[in-house]
């Protein structure tokens, strides 16, 4: 990637909206806000059953969500460790506790500023949690 670009992943969920799954400014890539959407669009963590029981683990979610994450950043060369700062929005703050500790499995003190807030809703009924990333990654010194 160079000075300025953006990059849709491949293989990933696309965009629901005209936006990339990463932009390169610079030293800094932004991830866009991304869920535990599949690139089929089926949604981890979600499951409903035949009776149309839906049943949402934020556990599930924040897991696939972190490990989008990872995987669109390394397409551009990077990795979690270069994540410097996050944003996360929970639908219900009742799940920070479960958010909290799938969290602390990828991330520990040393790990990115972290901003968590509650939002009215997200783009679908059955996600519980999207995440923006910034990652600081020098231009030549993708892997």
């Amino acid at each position: 990637m160079g000075i300025t670009e953006s990059k849709v992943v491949e293989g990933k969920a696309v965009p629901r909206g005209k936006y990339p799954h990463v932009k390169r400014a610079g030293d800094f890539l932004f991830v866009s806000g991304t869920s535990s959407r599949r690139a089929d669009n089926t949604i981890a963590g979600a499951q409903v059953d035949s009776l149309g029981t839906t049943k949402l683990d934020i556990c599930q979610q924040t897991r696939a969500v972190i490990q989008n994450i990872e995987e669109i950043l390394r397409s551009v060369g990077a990795q979690l460790e270069d994540v410097v700062e996050i944003s996360a929005y929970l639908v219900n703050m009742n799940d920070f506790a479960g958010y909290n500790e799938v969290y602390g499995e990828f991330f520990g003190y040393d790990g990115p500023a972290r901003t968590t807030v509650a939002v009215h809703q997200l783009p679908h009924p059955h996600l519980l949690i999207e995440i923006k990333a910034t990652a600081y990654k020098p231009l030549g010194q993708e892997k």
